[in-house]
């Protein structure tokens, strides 16, 4: 590594953050963070356990009260003010995304600006926080609404988006008074502790946000969840976890806000501009490696047009320079493990054991790291495994319809319901498709709609509750009716 980025990661605190103080794990252990292009050591973190996790929550339900009533003015300077200085970092910040999970440095540096415009946005939502006032159908009372904050919360994050959805929990949360236990994924918790630190700069008061890294995620989240001082959990992960969290959460009725697995479909009519449709693609599957909740998992295309778009999907995907995200040139960086690589490796045997053709990579990559080449397949059936399960990396697998109805089927076929694509020229098919597809997000005739400003969630086994925009304010508020009698 060069002595830049030495530099940079001595400035990334590897402790744990309890009450506004970097302190070591309570039995001194600790867990390694590896560079997933080189297999290198970036860091040593310290592992947070059972009694690390309730002296975190201890710290946020200490100061709960505090935090509550202070002014959503002063809620909204410290949020403004850490939007700056991530923009001021905004390069440290890229470089870490990079070295931890593997990103190429401009997606990373794209990262950077997606997460810290939840910051920004949460900001000026938090004095946007109304209720309503409005007489009884009697008259006999006045009748009030107002929002109170939920109270301390449980942040569980993913290593694929460290930032941004470390910046999507975070943000609202402090924009509505609420104090936090965040817990960052183990295979890429540098960024989220730099995050940490940069909210202390931008002057966050000690035991409001508590991270807690660990090797060991459930020494985290069971001892927190079962104590009744927490009110509200919020989990981005695999719907496995999930389901996991939330019969846990049942035990004390926790609020809950569930961003779980996607299968997201991708659809391609006959009158789709095809050239905008294979940019769209692009974007939606290559994104983040492919390793993205929202990525395109079937690319469901008409008959007519599917050798078009198969022949020019594979033409951008042989262009991609697989490598180091901190080269220049690279433009698909690693996958997170050798795990994910080997999952890949399998849905593409699986695939082609079942008839599909590889018009493009289904090879492992070169080099020390997780890499795996860029892969399109066509004539996929929807018995094979690429077609039914959530595939997280850069295989992008191919599927024909011939009506209109059989493509909603096929997109509507899975337990999972976030994200989605339509690509047509027609307005009424556009109204008749996006009103018959099961899913919380759809771009049409775009491939990357994600937006601070838009609330962001799932349907079916996809999840629960909303991240991002005004929606994503109230996730973090309780609703208080307050009746005033009214002598007449």
């Amino acid at each position: 590594m060069t002595t830049s980025i030495h530099a940079l990661l001595d400035r990334v605190p590897t402790q744990l953050l309890i009450g506004g103080e970097w302190r070591d794990a309570s039995n001194g252990g600790t867990f390694i963070v590896d560079n997933p292009a080189t297999g290198d050591t970036l860091a040593t973190l310290a592992s947070a356990t059972q009694d690390d996790a309730h002296d975190a929550l201890d710290a946020a339900c200490a100061v709960a009260a505090e935090w509550a009533a202070t002014s959503t003015r002063d809620r909204s300077d410290v949020l403004r003010r850490a939007f700056d200085l991530i923009t001021e970092r905004a390069e440290d910040f890229a470089t870490l995304i990079t070295l931890e999970m593997g990103k190429p440095l401009t997606e990373a540096r794209g990262e950077v600006n997606y997460g810290s415009e939840y910051l920004r946005w949460f900001s000026e939502e938090a004095v946007r926080d109304y209720g309503r006032s409005f007489p009884s159908p009697e008259g006999t009372l006045e009748m009030m609404t107002r929002r109170k904050p939920v109270g301390p919360c449980l942040l569980i994050t993913p290593w694929n988006f460290p930032l941004a959805m470390a910046s999507r929990k975070v943000a609202p949360a402090v924009a509505a008074g609420c104090t936090m236990v965040l817990k960052p994924a183990a295979l890429a918790p540098l960024t989220s502790q730099f995050f940490a630190q940069t909210m202390l700069d931008a002057g966050l008061p000690a035991g409001v946000l508590n991270v807690v890294s660990s090797a060991t995620p459930s020494d985290i989240s069971e001892p927190i969840m079962k104590d009744p001082r927490l009110r509200k959990i919020s989990f981005t992960g695999s719907t496995y976890v999930g389901k996991k969290l939330l019969e846990l959460a049942s035990q004390n009725v926790l609020r809950t806000s569930m961003e779980l697995g996607g299968n997201a479909p991708f659809l391609v009519f006959e009158d789709a501009d095809i050239d905008a449709a294979v940019n769209g693609a692009m974007q939606a599957k290559m994104r983040n490696i492919g390793e993205a909740c929202t990525a395109a998992n079937r690319f469901i295309v008409h008959e007519s047009v599917a050798e078009q778009f198969g022949a020019k999907l594979a033409t951008s995907m042989r262009q991609l320079r697989v490598g180091n995200g901190l080269a220049e040139k690279t433009t698909c960086g690693p996958l997170i493990n050798s795990a994910a690589v080997d999952s890949m490796a399998e849905l593409v045997r699986d695939a082609s054991n079942k008839g599909a053709r590889v018009l493009c990579g289904g090879t492992r990559g070169e080099g020390a790291g997780y890499f795996y080449n860029p892969t399109v397949l066509v004539d996929v059936p929807r018995s094979a495994r690429a077609a039914q399960e959530e595939i997280f990396g850069p295989v992008a697998p191919i599927m024909t319809f011939s009506k209109e109805d059989e493509a909603l089927e096929i997109a509507n076929d899975t337990e999972y319901g976030l994200a989605s694509y339509l690509f047509t020229q027609s307005i009424d098919r556009i109204w008749r498709v996006s009103s018959g597809l099961e899913f919380g997000l759809l771009g049409i005739n775009a491939g990357i709609i994600s937006n601070a400003a838009a609330p962001f969630g799932g349907v079916k086994q996809s999840g629960m509750g909303r991240e991002g925009g005004a929606e994503g304010l109230d996730e973090y508020t309780s609703l208080q009716y307050v009746g005033i009698k009214v002598e007449r």
